[in-house]
Parts: C-alpha cells; sequence; structure tokens
C-alpha cells in the first residue's frame, strides 16, 4: 500500500499499514462493552459510521442483526469493506456520515467509534444529528471516541493537547472530556443509558498484545522496525501520547433516542 493511498500520513492509516487492526482508543475492551451495551440482535437494523478496517462489524455481525449498513467516506476503504464482506443483509455505502441518505426513523441502532474526535466541533453535531434522524424513537446510538480528563481540564489546557495531537497524528482531532460528549448528546435528544471510560493506551505494549495478540503483535513490531518512516511517524505519535497521558482516556456512551 503506497503513500499515495488512504493518505498514509494520517495515524490511524499509518498504523492499519503496519498491521494494526484495532484502531480505537479505548481498544477492544471498550469496543465489546459498547457493542455489548448496545444489544444488537436478529430484529434490529443497524448502521456503523466509518467503519475503517472492519473489525467492529465483524464483533456487530456475531450478533445477526436483521440487516447492517457501513457508512464510509474513504472511497478505497469503502470499496475494500465491500471485498470482505458479501452478505445479501450486508451493503456499504461510500457517503458521509453527516449525509447518509438513508431514511428517517428506519434504524434501530447506529454506531461510530473514533470518528466524532477527527471533527470540528459543528461537524460533531451534523453527524449526531443524522443518527438521530435515521433512528427510531427508542433507538440507541453508540460512541466510542477520544476523551480529556478531567471533567473540568482549563480551555487553556484542552487548546494546547489538540494542537499536540493534531499535529502527531495529522487529524484535526478534537477530544471532548467526558462530560462535554455527554451534553452533545443530551442537546440533540438523546438518553445516556450506559457510559464507559478506559486508558487511552492504543501504542503502549501490554494494550497492543491484548488487542491483537502475540503474534500479530510480534509482526507490527518487525513492520515497524524495518519501515524507517512509519517508525518515526508512530515514535513521535507514541511520545506526544505519553506527554499528555494524565488528561487523556477513552470514552463510550450508549444513548437512546427519546
Amino acid at each position: 500500500m503506497g503513500n499515495t493511498t488512504i493518505n498514509q500520513d494520517q495515524g490511524h492509516w499509518l498504523l492499519a499499514k503496519m498491521g494494526k487492526r484495532v484502531l480505537r482508543p479505548g481498544g477492544l475492551e471498550l469496543t465489546r462493552k459498547m457493542i455489548g451495551e448496545m444489544h444488537i440482535g436478529p430484529s434490529d437494523d443497524i448502521v456503523e459510521f466509518a467503519p475503517g478496517m472492519g473489525f467492529t462489524a465483524e464483533l456487530a455481525l456475531s450478533h445477526r442483526p436483521k440487516s447492517y449498513v457501513g457508512i464510509e467516506l474513504n472511497e478505497e476503504a469503502a470499496g475494500r469493506l465491500k471485498k470482505k464482506f458479501s452478505h445479501s443483509t450486508f451493503s456499504i455505502v461510500n457517503a458521509s456520515a453527516s449525509a447518509t441518505g438513508l431514511p428517517d426513523q428506519s434504524k434501530d441502532k447506529v454506531y461510530g467509534e473514533a470518528m466524532l474526535t477527527m471533527q470540528a466541533d459543528h461537524r460533531k453535531l451534523e453527524i449526531i444529528r443524522e443518527a438521530a434522524r435515521i433512528l427510531k424513537p427508542g433507538g440507541y446510538y453508540g460512541i466510542h471516541e477520544l476523551g480529556l480528563t478531567p471533567d473540568d481540564l482549563p480551555e487553556a489546557e484542552k487548546a494546547e493537547i489538540q494542537k499536540g495531537m493534531a499535529k502527531a497524528i495529522k487529524v484535526n482531532a478534537r477530544p471532548l472530556t467526558r462530560k462535554e460528549w455527554t451534553a452533545l448528546l443530551e442537546n440533540e435528544g438523546f438518553e445516556i443509558v450506559a457510559t464507559f471510560t478506559n486508558g487511552m493506551d492504543l501504542l503502549k505494549a501490554k494494550r497492543v498484545v491484548a488487542d491483537e495478540g502475540l503474534f500479530r503483535s510480534l509482526r507490527i513490531g518487525f513492520n515497524i522496525l524495518t519501515h524507517p518512516y512509519e517508525r518515526k511517524r508512530i515514535l513521535e505519535m507514541k511520545s506526544t501520547f505519553g506527554k499528555y497521558e494524565k488528561h487523556l482516556n477513552s470514552v463510550s456512551l450508549i444513548a437512546r433516542k427519546k
């Protein structure tokens, strides 16, 4: 996969190129909690915003929902997902999560991971409103995002962290505190039914092994060692995560549409 495809300069795609499958801030542990708390079942029509590598899609599909739609803006990623999954009840739509084209009140469960963080605040609202539009009343919306802690973190420190993160991962990341994520959803007519948090240990060896398994972790390590540009960038990311570690976490919220 060359540097001209799927903007390899962005941190998450850089890690994917090295073989990493779990690219969520709270790791597999928080993803499993989110999917479990959404209680996906055979009567559910579900939607995933920005499925990326399709790892969480596999978890969701293991619950055998009635149907699954993945909304993936990146054309190359969408094409890869279409090849990976082939089933009459599974579809991938190459569209923005803020304009899915899906009918009003047509879905039972919607979720997205590590994608609202990458959006400016007004874009976050557009995506949340789109989730509300396509969900049936009583439907669930799950998010798993990068968080800031504590809830009363001074604005100047937030701005410094957001600037440092954006420089390291080459995406304009704007993480929020748990309180701010909660307010965003509640202000758009959602009721929070569950909240989970975890450390933001994406590049720590213990988390990598827990998420990927020992064999794949060793392969990822070998790939990083033998790719100088990628190694330099990943070490820069790791350094930035370490610098702000005490103020970074991961947050998952499950919300019900009123």
